[in-house]
Parts: C-alpha cells; structure tokens; sequence
C-alpha cells in the first residue's frame, strides 16, 4: 500500500509540475507580446496629420495609419495618399469630401475611392461604399473600402494583396464639365487591424512593395565597408519595419497543445500502469 501511495503522489507530482510549466511558457509568451512593439497599435493617430494631397503615384502623401490627412482641390482633381500595410493585417480606407455650396451646384455628382498596392495594382475591395453619388443639395460624401487582408507570401499569378506600400487614390468621376473645377475639401483615413495567426501563410517576401526598396537594399549591400548607420524609414512604411515581429497567436496554440499532450501522456500512464505489487505479496516473490 505504501509503493501504492508513493506512485500516487509521484504522478501528483508530475501532473503538476507539467501545468506548472505549461503556465510558464504561456506567460513569458505573452510577455514577449506586450514587448513585442508590432503587436500594440501605436497611437500615430494623436499627431497631426498632412494637410495636402499629391497628384500622381510619385507625389503621394504618406499616411501612417490611423492618421487623418486633409486636403483643398478642385473637383476633377486626383488626390494620392499613401500608407503601410504589414502581413496579417486588413487595411481600411475612409474618406469624406466636403462638396461646394448648393449655389454653386446643380446637379449630382459620382466620388470614388481606389486603393492600390505598390505594384499599383487596384485592389478589391471586401466590403464598403467605394463609389457614390452625392445630390445636388449634399454637404459632403462618405466612401469606405475594406480590403482583404495583406498576405506574407502569394504566387506571382495571384493578385493578393502583399507586404509593401498602399495608395489611396481619390476622385470624382461624374460631374458635368461646367462643375469641374469648384473648391472642395477632402479628409482621408487609413487603419489597420491585426486579423492574427489565422492568416499566417508559409513563405515571405525578400522585399516588401515599396518603390525604391531593391535599390536602397542593394546600396546597402555594396558599402559593406562603411559603418552601418541606422535608415530612416521611407514614405509609406512602417516606423518600426516591416514584419519585426516573430510573435502570431499560433504560439499560444503550439504551447497549449504541447502542454495538453504532457497531460495526457501522464494521465494515461497513471491509468495503464497497473497498482504496483500487491501488499499480500512478500518483496522476496
């Protein structure tokens, strides 16, 4: 009886020395999130954002995300803002315009939001008010896109949104000539939301999609011998890089995991091995 109870208690033992481990591992996991600077949103919202707006693909204005950029144009005219979108992120797109007075207008007018990643290719939006009509009385106009969300790695064929710079190109596309040219006022935003170890994919990018990234990686590489000196961070991307972060929740999955087999594994082996030598048996048998 006395090996009996010693063999209980030793799987006691065990069982609770595996949990213990197991709550180790998922607590300095979710310290290295909290330390982690990619998986906290960074309050770039509380600055000021641009008060223009560029004109073509080259002249954009770069937006960090969630940060609000204002613009005075005329309609008819292009306006280019861009922004950063990471792996495992789904970007939003919202803009308002502040049409002229009712005085100066007299009929409807069409506004459109395109997004485009930095290959400029147009990208679909999931879900939103991409393009609407505004009446002739309307103060302003609200568009919103949401797009998919930015993946690590896809095929050349594919048309996925990837890793790299994202621009927002607003404008209106019906309008009666006589119209074109009023004053209006336009308010763009981008955000970003983590969408988590569920977009993960196997494989990355050797550069994400920002124009100038190859050149600037391949200067870098041929002046080996100079001192290293820090980059700053160009137009369009992210102030602490581009995927900085090992942590995705799929850590949180691996570690409960292993810890739940470490469990099983014991108990079914305090279930299996029998009760021992029984007391009625001499130790000499």
């Amino acid at each position: 009886m006395r090996t009996t109870t010693r063999r209980t208690h030793g799987v006691r033992r065990a069982l609770t020395g595996a949990l213990l481990a197991g709550l180790t591992l998922l607590t300095s996991a979710g310290a290295a999130v909290a330390d982690d600077p990619s998986a906290s949103a960074s309050p770039a919202g509380d600055e000021a954002g641009p008060t223009e707006a560029g004109t073509t693909f080259r002249t954009a204005t770069a937006l960090k995300p969630d940060q609000t950029g204002t613009a005075q144009a005329s309609a008819g005219d292009y306006l280019y803002w861009v922004f950063p979108a990471d792996a495992g992120q789904r970007p939003t797109v919202e803009a308002t315009v502040k049409l002229p007075e009712n005085a100066a207008r007299r009929s409807t007018s069409t506004w459109q939001i395109d997004v485009y990643d930095g290959l400029r290719r147009r990208q679909a939006c999931m879900y939103g008010h991409q393009t609407r009509k505004a009446a002739a009385d309307a103060a302003t106009v609200e568009l919103s896109c949401v797009l998919r969300p930015v993946r690590a790695w896809s095929e050349p064929w594919a048309n996925d949104p990837l890793p790299g710079s994202y621009y927002v190109r607003l404008t209106v596309v019906d309008l009666p000539a006589d119209e074109l040219g009023l004053p209006v006022g336009a308010e763009v935003k981008a955000t970003v939301k983590e969408q988590g170890g569920a977009h993960d994919v196997d494989g990355a990018l050797s550069e994400p999609l920002v124009p100038g990234v190859s050149a600037a990686s391949a200067g870098d590489t041929g002046d080996a011998g100079a001192s290293a000196a820090p980059r700053a961070p160009s137009a369009g991307e992210p102030e602490d890089g581009w995927a900085s972060g090992w942590w995705t929740d799929r850590w949180l999955w691996t570690v409960g995991g292993g810890v739940l087999a470490a469990l099983a594994a014991v108990f079914g082996y305090s279930l299996t091995r029998g009760r021992g030598r029984p007391a009625r048996v001499p130790q000499g048998v």
